[in-house]
């Protein structure tokens, strides 16, 4: 069974002070404090460690060995998004990232293909910055669920979406600068129940505001089994329904009718509900993806869907052919 894990992160070992350089801002750089360990600082703060599976490839592709996975598809760490940076700087950290993902690629193509970041902040820029990575090879893009707490159906990202889907470019939509956080910061909640929620926003975002519809051709995966959408498509049904007036105002589709046709991964953690989104969406739009290397992801990459009680050709779709027909390989 061919398998591509969709949902991977990855950094540079080494990056730039940006801050120093830029001069504002406290932009992530890693203090290696012993071999194969490293802190993700923002200025003086520990962000979070990460080991050396997270920037070297020879590492994850030992790691991949004992997954049973072939490929990666690779993508930075969202905190690197800086969406809040200037455009020009957040498109140079940006180049910075893709470039080093464009050389993983380049030197290891059998293992692992590059979705691009970009400055999504500023859409000409961020348009730029895709156009120039389609070209390298990538086969397309990781996002933030929001850019700047601006929901994705606004009119300034039609621009974005538009090339993507000129260019065939894959979208990864992942959640991230949670809504509330500061509200909850203790229990891991922003993890817990901040990034499910980010989702169900994004995706709510992109069905009322008409996004699907302008742009029928987009191949857009969602994260974490599309977080809280599918779980709570009924209620958001109800509402669609009961208040038209509040939430069809853009578009008067039902949202059910979008069930199928947008991909989520597979990261749900448990089998019942990995059955549940199946039943709703197809085994045709269920991909692969793990999280990989952080702990709130899969603890064994592709576990889950080797495991369940499924189709062994449904395990065939999830594991392998329904990401080549994401990424257009």
């Amino acid at each position: 069974m061919f398998t591509i894990d969709t949902h991977t992160h990855i950094i540079p070992k080494h990056i730039p002070d940006f801050t120093k350089k830029f001069g504002y801002g406290n932009f992530i750089q890693l203090d290696h404090h012993e071999p194969g360990r490293a802190w993700m600082m923002q200025g003086d703060k520990r962000f979070r460690e990460i080991v050396q599976n997270c920037w070297d490839p020879k590492v994850r592709i030992e790691d991949m060995k004992v997954h049973k996975a072939d490929m990666q598809v690779i993508c930075t760490i969202p905190v690197m998004f800086n969406y809040d940076a200037k455009p020009n700087d957040c498109l140079e950290i940006s180049q910075f990232l893709n470039d080093d993902i464009a050389k993983t690629v380049s030197d290891h193509p059998d293992h692992f293909i590059g979705l691009a970041t970009l400055p999504m902040q500023d859409t000409k820029l961020a348009v730029k910055e895709l156009e120039r990575c389609m070209k390298n090879g990538f086969r397309g893009v990781q996002i933030g669920s929001n850019v700047n707490n601006l929901n994705l159906h606004e009119p300034q990202f039609h621009e974005f979406f538009a090339a993507c889907e000129t260019l065939n470019a894959a979208i990864l939509i992942h959640p991230w600068q949670m809504m509330g956080q500061e509200h909850m910061t203790k229990y891991w909640l922003p993890w817990l129940v901040g990034m499910p929620a980010e989702i169900s926003r994004a995706i709510c975002s992109m069905i009322f505001g008409g996004i699907f519809e302008k742009y029928k051709n987009l191949k857009v995966c969602f994260a974490h089994g599309g977080g809280s959408f599918l779980p709570t498509i009924s209620r958001i049904e109800h509402g669609w329904e009961c208040r038209p007036d509040l939430v069809a105002i853009d578009n008067p589709h039902n949202p059910k009718d979008y069930l199928g046709k947008f991909w989520v991964d597979s990261h749900v953690c448990d089998h019942k509900m990995l059955q549940y989104v199946i039943d709703l969406i197809g085994a045709d739009k269920v991909i692969q993806g793990s999280d990989y290397p952080f702990p709130l992801g899969e603890a064994v990459p592709g576990e889950l869907v080797r495991t369940a009680p499924l189709s062994e050709s449904d395990k065939v779709k999830i594991m392998g052919s329904n990401a080549k027909n994401w990424l257009g390989i």
